[in-house]
Formats: structure tokens, C-alpha cells, sequence
């Protein structure tokens, strides 16, 4: 990819001093991403930015922040889309999250910074996945927290489901409109064929697509997994405000007769 005056980038990188060449280097931006960068843009416009120095450091080009704040972005959406997905497919969803997880791993591996960089790519990416692993399997209760209507529900006879030669009871309940539904977590006294016909509290979703809880809304309080979610979300956002405070930024100094040492950038 040649500029205007027919260099290419690796003629315009060779062209400065190799202390020049490893500052860049240090902060991500050796001649592998202003290729990168070249290629994205088709010209070289981007890259002589890039290239202008002031005291020897890198300019103050918000592009270099940029994928820093693209990454938590895209994370979180991925995060929104396996939680949405429990709705149709329950925790299955988090099949969803962990494919949107490539996205999500890319972005960071493409995030320029060379100091520390490693360490707060692996942060956001493993932050994301446990939001998905876990958030797939906490959304209905996160969504019977807030959109839940508690009311009375009669106990139903349980059902019995085999798999791999084991037999399983999962409790059902009558609600008031009739239907009957499987709950998400059987209660100690659900399976007793005795407490068929008896009523309970539970938690249900009006709009039915989340199984009830048997059980009062304070109940769904899932205490040390709400926390972690909550820490690795808070993690999710702050790993890329770090990474960003880390950028050396400096104030471009245009200068027109060319870089440091007489080298046109």
C-alpha cells in the first residue's frame, strides 16, 4: 500500500530510527498493525498521522483507543443477546454466547498495547465468559425478579423423567388460569404425591415463557453468583477504561517540513 509519494508503510517505518521503531513497537503499533491499519483504510493517510511524533512518542490518535472501546461494546451486546435467548431456547442460550465469544476474543486480540495488554485482554475475555456461563443459567430468575407476579399455585402430581438409567421427579404446578406447568427448581415438598392438590406461593411469569418458582420473590435472591456477574460485568467495563488510560497520548504537533531527524511522515 503506497502513500502519495509512492512509499509504502514498511518504507515509511524503515525510514525512522530504531529507538523510534521500538517505541512504537512498545505501544502496539509496530509495522504488523500499520499494515493492518493501511489495509483497513486503503491508503496511508492514517498511518503518517500515526507517524508523527512529538518528542519521540507516538501522536495522540484517538484510532489507537478505539478497539479499546469497541471491545466492551461488543462483549456487552453478546452478553444481551445470550440473555435474550433464554427466552426461547432456556439456558441452552449459553451455546449463543459462547459463538458471539469469538467476536468477542478477536476484538480484544486486535486491541493495540503493548504494556499490560495481555494481562486486560485475558480480563474482559474471561468476564465475558462468565457473564454468559452463568447469566444463561441465572436469567429467569433475574427476569422473575423484576417481572414476576407472586400468587397461589396448587401442587400437581410431579412427572418422572429417565435419562442414562436414572429417574428423575420434576414437580409441576396448577396455576390460577388452569394450565400446568414444570417448575425451574423443585421445593422439598413438591415430589411428596401427599402435597398433590395442596396450595403454595410461587413466583410465575405472566407472559408464560419462564417456568414458575415455587417460593416467594425474595427467594430468588441468588446471593454469591448475583455478586460475581455483577463484578465480572463492572470488570467487562473497566479492563478497556484502563487500557485506554494506559495509551501514552500526546498532543499532535503538525510538522511541515517533515518528521524528527529530516523523515517525511
Amino acid at each position: 500500500m503506497a502513500g502519495k509519494d509512492g512509499r509504502t508503510v514498511d518504507e515509511l517505518f524503515a525510514g525512522l530510527s530504531p529507538a523510534k521503531q521500538r517505541t512504537f513497537e512498545e505501544v502496539g503499533l509496530g509495522l504488523p498493525e500499520l499494515r493492518r491499519i493501511a489495509e483497513e483504510d486503503g491508503h496511508t493517510r492514517r498511518v503518517r498521522r500515526i507517524l508523527d511524533i512529538d518528542g519521540g512518542k507516538p501522536s495522540d490518535d484517538p484510532a489507537r483507543a478505539w478497539p479499546w472501546i469497541r471491545l466492551p461494546l461488543i462483549a456487552l451486546v453478546g452478553v444481551a443477546v445470550c440473555l435474550a435467548s433464554t427466552y426461547l431456547i432456556g439456558r441452552y442460550a449459553v451455546f449463543v454466547g459462547l459463538v458471539w465469544g469469538m467476536a468477542v476474543i478477536w476484538t480484544a486480540v486486535s486491541a493495540p498495547l503493548r504494556r499490560g495488554g495481555p494481562v486486560l485482554r485475558g480480563l474482559v475475555v474471561a468476564a465475558y465468559v462468565v457473564l454468559v456461563w452463568l447469566g444463561s443459567q441465572q436469567a429467569d430468575r433475574w427476569y422473575l425478579q423484576v417481572r414476576g407476579q407472586e400468587t397461589t399455585v396448587t401442587y400437581a402430581k410431579a412427572v418422572d423423567r429417565g435419562s442414562h438409567g436414572v429417574t428423575t421427579l420434576y414437580c409441576r404446578v396448577k396455576l390460577p388460569d388452569g394450565a400446568i406447568r414444570q417448575v425451574f427448581d423443585n421445593d422439598k415438598w413438591c415430589t411428596d404425591v401427599t402435597m398433590v392438590g395442596t396450595r403454595t406461593q410461587a413466583v410465575v411469569d405472566p407472559a408464560g415463557h419462564y417456568r414458575p418458582f415455587l417460593g416467594h420473590r425474595s427467594d430468588l435472591d441468588n446471593g454469591v453468583i448475583d455478586y460475581l456477574c455483577l463484578g465480572a460485568a463492572v470488570v467487562l467495563v473497566l479492563a478497556p477504561v484502563a487500557a485506554v488510560a494506559l495509551i501514552p497520548w500526546r498532543s499532535r504537533r503538525s510538522n511541515r517540513a517533515g518528521g524528527p531527524g529530516g523523515v517525511d511522515v
